[in-house]
């Protein structure tokens, strides 16, 4: 199973609970409860019978402590996954926090340039000397951007594996590393991760090889760094026990897309009643 959240209309959140086994077609939506809190949530789950509930080996969840807390009150015997993929994104929103501060310093320093380029056509005495100073040019990096420019396009190669990067985007990151060394060095701790992930690793390798990780992250040194550290600590058991079955949360997001594909061919939910008999109808 799955457990998952989405957003209908007008800011409502809804709890999505859906079962793997049925590949996004009937039979995938198990459960729809209006809100997010745990003991709502609960309550309404916990109608359904209890040998079903019990029969439940594995349930996979993003890292919210509200949905964890769901699984062990209503899934007693079920295995908690925390999705590696929200794992992961966990670790590129600080990378990307630290690129934010790096757009910031350069933005600081263009200004200045600008407000000195300012003073000095200001100062000059005649027309001749001001044309000399000319007209303020910001700096082109080799690939024909300003570095304000960079640091705003880079988002996107933050939050990829360098191996999906185009042309443009290679060229554009190695600008960007070049001028931000511990920019490099952080996103590479990133690929480290992903790496993690990605080998087949039985649960007893993969813990320590994560602990070897957390080492290389806290001598890294970055203050950003540190919640991702508790967060992943906290959550150790559960992140965990994704190597046991690889299992995601792929089928949830998957299943949220089509709901909001749905939403949109509709234009919107105005009938929230209604549309929650459609979906029932469909996938229940």
């Amino acid at each position: 199973m799955s457990l998952d959240e989405t957003c209908l209309s007008n800011g409502e959140v809804y709890t999505i609970l859906t079962n793997k086994a049925a590949h996004g077609g009937k039979g995938a939506l198990a459960a729809m409860v209006r809100g997010v809190a745990s003991d709502v949530v609960s309550n309404i789950l916990m109608m359904v019978p209890r040998e079903l509930r019990r029969s439940v080996k594995t349930v996979t969840t993003d890292l919210s402590s509200a949905m964890m807390l769901t699984v062990r009150t209503v899934f007693p015997k079920a295995r908690l996954i925390n999705d590696r993929f929200h794992v992961q994104q966990l670790m590129t929103d600080a990378i990307d926090q630290m690129r934010i501060a790096f757009r910031w310093v350069v933005l600081a320093e263009e200004n200045k340039a600008i407000k000195e380029h300012r003073a000095k056509r200001k100062a000059a005495k005649t027309k001749t000397e001001k044309d000399l100073i000319g007209e303020w040019v910001p700096q082109k990096m080799p690939n024909g951007e300003t570095k304000p420019q960079i640091m705003a396009r880079s988002r996107h190669i933050i939050l990829m594996h360098k191996s999906k990067w185009n042309d443009q985007q290679r060229e554009r990151a190695a600008i960007l590393f070049q001028m931000f060394p511990d920019l490099e060095k952080a996103y590479n701790l990133y690929l480290q991760l992903v790496d993690i992930f990605n080998k087949k690793s039985k649960p007893a390798a993969a813990r320590l090889n994560l602990a070897r990780w957390y080492n290389s992250v806290e001598a890294f040194g970055y203050d950003g760094f540190n919640k991702v550290i508790e967060t992943f600590e906290n959550h150790n058991d559960t992140i965990i026990n994704y190597f046991e079955d690889r299992l995601t949360n792929a089928s949830a997001e998957s299943f949220n897309a089509k709901i909001k594909a749905f939403r949109t061919q509709f234009r919107g939910v105005g009938d929230i009643k209604f549309f929650m008999y459609r979906l029932a109808t469909l996938y229940s």
